[in-house]
């Protein structure tokens, strides 16, 4: 569970390949996985936001629609289930509490069957590693075809797109601890610091150095 205070100026939310389940003034909503950074124009200074990190392959089931349905958006969840009574009464006064009770509501409801959980998990783990699409879908016995519906559903986009994300995200916590660009460039898996300012940019809309200050 993670829970952020908002600041003065602007709230950058960067992609990181999964949906969260979060509590926002008293109000539920669901956080699709996100291609490029999301501005939050919403919170006001001070305003706090609770969520939990919904595991891979977890929401399109206890949500019951696929995740590519909520790619790049923030919906209400009162929108795509019934939410329970007392999670309501209780999200203003003790947001996390009220999330808690909220997810237990729901996997309770539609726990997500087991086989897909550890397919999600699989495929989630190839896409940290340095492979290729054709590579993940032999291992899997799947078509590159199949594989791309199953990530899709599983986590709201393609296997290739998932990579990429998870690429950026490698190098860039390494650049915040101090890695120079270049070297977090070429362990995270990019051809060369070039290859790693493209991939920011078109995933955060500026550059590693101005991402990084």
């Amino acid at each position: 569970m993670w829970r952020v205070v908002a600041g003065n100026g602007e709230h950058r939310v960067l992609p990181d390949a999964v949906m969260d389940l979060m509590v926002h003034r008293g109000r539920f909503v669901v956080a699709g996985a996100d291609t490029a950074a999301w501005n939050d124009d919403e919170s006001e200074p001070g305003d706090v936001t609770w969520g939990l990190r919904l595991p891979p392959g977890t929401a399109c089931s206890v949500l019951g629609l696929p995740a590519h349905e909520l790619t790049d958006q923030r919906v209400d969840l009162a929108d795509l289930v019934t939410v329970p009574a007392p999670a309501l009464d209780t999200a203003w006064l003790d947001a996390s509490t009220a999330l808690e009770q909220v997810f237990v509501a729901l996997w309770r409801q539609a726990a997500p069957d087991a086989s897909t959980l550890r397919l999600a998990a699989s495929l989630d783990r190839a896409a940290r590693g340095r492979t290729t699409v054709r590579e993940v879908a032999d291992r899997h016995g799947l078509s590159e075809r199949s594989l791309r519906r199953a990530s899709d559903r599983l986590f709201g986009y393609g296997l290739k797109t998932l990579m990429s994300i998870h690429r950026f995200q490698h190098a860039l916590g390494l650049a915040n601890t101090g890695v120079a660009l270049g070297e977090a460039a070429a362990t995270a898996g990019y051809a060369d610091q070039a290859h790693l300012n493209r991939e920011m940019r078109r995933l955060t809309g500026t550059t590693p150095t101005a991402l990084l200050r």
